[in-house]
């Protein structure tokens, strides 16, 4: 499995960018595919997931809901991250991860998750 992480920059306060992570080596089944972020000092946090298994259940950390969206193209095997009304507290390096059968509870675990895209920065300047 290999994830590819791109489309990060910089950006002011109130503008919009999109992640896109290309995926290798899985379909989109029975696997969860996550978007992390680790700002300098901080822990890695969970901030958007797309669980499949039967159908896809969509999951969202409380600081990004309503802002972000992340959507799957299979056909590209593919996520996408977009990020709207971005905000300096969003500057961080954001992950792509990939895990699975990974039950809901674990889903915004990053210790759960055994494969890694490379980092793509975003900040945001106010």
């Amino acid at each position: 499995v290999q994830l590819q992480a791109s489309g990060g920059g910089l950006v002011q306060a109130g503008d919009s960018l999109r992640l896109s992570c290309a995926a290798s080596g899985l379909t989109f089944r029975s696997v969860t595919l996550a978007w992390f972020r680790q700002a300098p000092g901080k822990e890695r946090e969970f901030v958007a997931g797309i669980r499949w298994s039967g159908g896809s259940t969509t999951y969202y950390a409380d600081s990004v809901k309503g802002r972000f969206t992340m959507s799957a193209d299979s056909a590209k095997n593919t996520v996408y991250l977009q990020m709207n009304s971005l905000k300096p507290e969003d500057t961080a390096v954001y992950y792509c991860a990939a895990a699975f059968r990974l039950i809901t509870s674990s889903v915004r675990d990053w210790g759960r998750y055994a494969y890694w895209g490379q980092g793509t920065q975003v900040t945001v300047s106010s």
